[in-house]
Parts: C-alpha cells; structure tokens; sequence
C-alpha cells in the first residue's frame, strides 16, 4: 500500500510539473498597473509549450505569437496612445489578466545608493508622502539580485503612487516623475533597479567589458567569481582553517570573533553580475529612456570611468534595440571637507569623467555641486535632484525650449595679467549667489560647507567664488572673480601671466556662480593637466 501511495505522489507530482510547464506565463515587469510606453511598438513576452499560440489583447489591439522550441514568445502591440486603465488579457492554454495598465512614458532609473535612497529618507519625507497622491505615476522596483550570466526575469512588483506606497520609491525617480507627470500631463512608469555601493563595471555585461581593451582586464573576474578554480577553493579551505583557530582564541578570550572569510562567488561587486541579474531580465520592455546617478564608488578610477561609463551607456543601448534612447545622469554632488586650498581633484576627476560622457549622442547631466553636504554621501535634497533630470529631459528629449543646464564653460581668453571665461547656457544671465541667500530646500550653508564657508581663506574679495587661476608653474591660487555679462574675468595678485583657470573643482568646493534659471554652473577646468601623483608616504617611525 505504501508503495502504491508513493507511486501515485510521484505521477500526481510530474502531472504538476507538467502542468505548470504548459502555462503561460509573463516575467515579473508585465504585471498589473504596469505602465506601457506609448507611441512605441510595446514588447509583450513570456512562457508556454513549445509551438503553442498565445494571443495578446489590450484596447483594440490583438495580436498572436507562437512559442519556439524554447517555449519563449513575444509580441509587439502596435502604438497606442497615452491613457487607461486598460485591461489586458493573454490567452494560452490558460488565460491570464493584467489589470489597471496605464500607457504612457517609461523611464529605467538605476545607479548606486543615491539612486536607491527612498522618499522616506529624502527631505521633508512626512510632507512628501502626504502630497503624494498621483495614481498615474507607478513603480517597479526589482529585488536586488546577482547572477553569473544574463538572467530571463527578476522579482519585483509594480505600485501605484499614493501616500501610503509612495515613501519606499526612488526618491530621485519619483521627484522626476512627478515633475514630468505635472509638464506633460501623460501617466510615467519608472522600473527601478539599483543597488547601494556598486561600481559601474557590475552593471554592464560581459560582452561589452571583453569588447573594449581597456576593460578586459574585468572578464577574468567574472570567470572566477562563478567557477573557482581549485587554488582558489584550496586557498578558502586554508582561510578557513586559520579563521576557526582565530575565532576559537577569541572565544577564549571573550573577544568579537574576526569575520570569517567568503568563498569566491558570484556578488554585488562582480562585473557583469548586476547586468545580468537586473538589467537583463527588463531590458526587451520598451522604454522611453534611462537616468542615472552613479560614480561614488569609481572615485579613483576616474581616467578608467572616462571609457567604462559611455561604454555601459552603449551597451545598453545596444541590449535594448531602441536606438540612441536619452540617457540622463546626476553629476556627483559635493562629498568630504571643504578644500581650504586649491584642490588637485579628489572627485573633480570623476565629474570630469562623466561630464566628457555628454559627448555621446541624447545624453544630459544634471549637476548638483550646490546640493552635497559635508560629510555625507547621501544629501537628502533629492528634490532638486529629480527636478533637475527631468528638466533635461524635457529640454533632450521633449523638445522643450527650457532652460536646462547652468552655466557651462565655453572659450577661455587672456588679457594681460586677466583670463576672461565666456559660458554656454548663461539662461539668461549668469549670477553670483551671495551665501545668505544659498539655502535649498535640504541643508542650509552651514550644514552643507561645515561652518566654514566664511572663513577668509576660503571667501577672498570676490562676488565670485570657486574659482583659481595658475601661470606657467601650474600651482592654483584662489582668484579674484567678477561677472562682465555673458562672462567671468579671472584674476589674482601673484600671477602675471595667466595660462589656466578651474572653478568648482575638488571634493566639496565653495562656489556660487548660477544663471538666472536658477541652476548652478558646471564645474570645469581649462587645462589639459594630469593629475599631480599622490605625495609619497613618510617612513614609518622606529
């Protein structure tokens, strides 16, 4: 009789199994109040038996795929316009319903922490979830994940905005949507995928990584990450070994244990492994385009992330199949103490990085250097932030005639013992800030320069501030700076012969040089000047 039972499990079991294999099924971004971008051929996919039809219908539209030997389908629905809800129904075997579907423009918002910090932890975050009540901006947010090859789906879930779901949302896609959502007036749909402290090189896939020369040096990684050779393993055991000695002794001692150490693996940090797992599975989903707000954690590899960062843009342009769609970034704002003397770079060379990247076509910067707070990583005027992409992507992709960009560097000229630099993007007219009226919505001065932002080492006699100026011996002084219309004449005491000015260039530099939009200018440098090598340490003492 057991044996009977046992039969009858092990049939009802595969009968299961084959069951659910005939279903049809869609990855987890085709779900219900999910957004579809409209005015696109919009890519519905999924699973069924091999050479089985599913039909897809939504509004008017039907159309019909049959499976391949895979058991993969997709459809393309022709355009449809800006609207909803819709309902739509997909029709196997079995039948599915996807429910309160809206049309209109989706934008992947991805990065690092800055990108995933939530309303919750944004400013005023009480007042922001209260106001939130936009039922036709939606949210999907993909579980963090890592794989060692491109993964088909990923878990996540699409949320209508509302007060009460809106606080665990992109804080800096939200404050984009909502602002988009209130110019345009059509629904926007965001598919969230970040993941805190991450470098760029686990965001691009493999074949893109081994295509460039200077990044093949990243592929062995992955290889070794997802299949550990025997050194490796035998080289774990033997940490391993040395960790259980460790800890016993520290037991012993009732002492904190070290921390044991990891088998290599597949993790957050690997290249490619963030592609693959929550990029990949969303990128046959038809968008309208992308933001970004990475680089943190590139600080010191910013000659590298001049090639690494346009090359991940490409690829994904290139995975997508949609052309050169706009991809909009966050310049990295203000981080550390502020640079009493003329700084050499520290995170200047990253912004330089990434600004060099709008050479790419449909790309747009937002800078935030008058957002960063001193000492903390993650200012929490994401506000300003969102506003500020989305002010680009009105301009880049909407073709909104609108003021979009601060001032941006455009000709340096030298007149005597005085550089003048004219600018691109003056909306209007350049302004110097006078630093009591410097208060965004977040931070007030204070708070975002340390309490010494008028110190007079760091505040000479100029309207203008932020700027430095070096002769032929390429050491920088703080300059002497006044707006003369469309430009700024550089000067300082010491430096007869001018030959190179920079402006906001460091870790957290006091400027305050704006147009009349109301959006700060770029930080920039006229010089072609490597960075200076790293001073030699001191000997250690005896």
């Amino acid at each position: 009789m057991r044996r009977w039972r046992a039969g009858w499990v092990v049939v009802l079991a595969v009968a299961v199994a084959m069951s659910a294999l005939a279903d049809v099924k869609l990855p987890a971004v085709i779900s219900s109040n999910m957004v579809i971008q409209r005015g696109a051929k919009a890519r519905i996919w999924g699973t069924a038996d091999p050479g089985e039809e599913v039909t897809v219908s939504i509004g008017t539209r039907k159309q019909t795929a049959k499976a391949n030997d895979k058991g993969e389908w997709a459809v393309l629905l022709e355009p449809l316009k800006e609207g909803g809800p819709l309902e739509m129904a997909v029709a196997g075997k079995n039948s599915l319903k996807v429910e309160n579907v809206l049309v209109g423009d989706v934008w992947v918002c991805s990065g690092q922490s800055n990108m995933e910090w939530s309303v919750a932890g944004s400013a005023n975050p009480k007042e922001e979830a209260a106001a939130a009540n936009f039922p036709n901006i939606r949210h999907f947010g993909l579980a963090k994940a890592v794989a060692a090859t491109p993964l088909k789906d990923a878990k996540g879930a699409w949320a209508v905005c509302s007060p009460q779901a809106v606080s665990g949302f992109t804080a800096v896609g939200y404050f984009f949507a909502r602002h988009l959502h209130k110019e345009l007036g059509v629904p926007i749909g965001l598919i969230h995928t970040s993941w805190g402290g991450t470098a760029c090189a686990p965001w691009t896939s493999r074949d893109a990584l081994d295509a460039a020369p200077e990044l093949k040096h990243y592929v062995p990684a992955i290889d070794a990450a997802a299949n550990p050779t025997p050194e490796a393993k035998a080289k774990f055991e033997e940490a391993l070994a040395k960790w259980k000695e460790d800890a016993a002794k520290a037991k012993e001692a009732k002492k904190q244990p070290p921390r044991p150490p990891a088998m290599p693996a597949v993790g957050a940090g690997t290249p490619a492994a963030l592609y693959n797992a929550m990029i990949a599975p969303v990128t046959p989903y038809t968008i309208r385009g992308a933001i970004w707000y990475q680089g943190e954690s590139n600080a010191g590899r910013a000659a590298e992330y001049r090639t690494l960062f346009p090359n991940m843009i490409k690829d994904w342009r290139k995975q997508w199949g949609q052309g050169d769609f706009p991809f909009l970034f966050v310049q990295l704002a203000s981080f550390m103490g502020v640079d009493k003397q003329p700084s050499d770079g520290g995170w200047a060379w990253v912004r330089e990085a990434q600004d060099m990247t709008l050479s790419l076509p449909k790309t747009g910067q937002a800078c935030i250097i008058d957002i960063g707070e001193v000492g903390d990583i993650h200012p929490r005027n994401k506000q300003d932030v969102g506003k500020r992409v989305a002010l680009a992507a009105l301009a880049i992709e909407y073709g909104k005639e609108i003021a979009f960009s601060g001032p941006r560097f455009d000709k340096l000229a030298i007149e005597g013992n005085k550089a003048r630099v004219t600018f691109k993007h003056a909306g209007g007219g350049l302004v110097a800030k006078p630093f009591e009226d410097m208060k965004p919505d977040g931070p007030t001065l204070a708070k975002r320069f340390g309490g010494v932002a008028l110190t007079p080492e760091l505040r000479p006699k100029s309207d203008v501030l932020g700027f430095a100026i070096a002769g032929d011996d390429r050491k920088f002084v703080w300059a002497e700076a006044k707006i003369e219309g469309a430009a700024v004449v550089v000067s300082a005491p010491g430096v007869e012969k001018p030959v190179a000015v920079r402006y906001a260039w460091g870790n957290t530099p006091v400027c305050n040089l704006y147009n009349k939009a109301d959006l700060p200018a770029c930080p920039f440098r006229t010089d072609t000047w490597e960075p200076a090598p790293p001073a030699p340490k001191a000997p250690p003492k005896k």
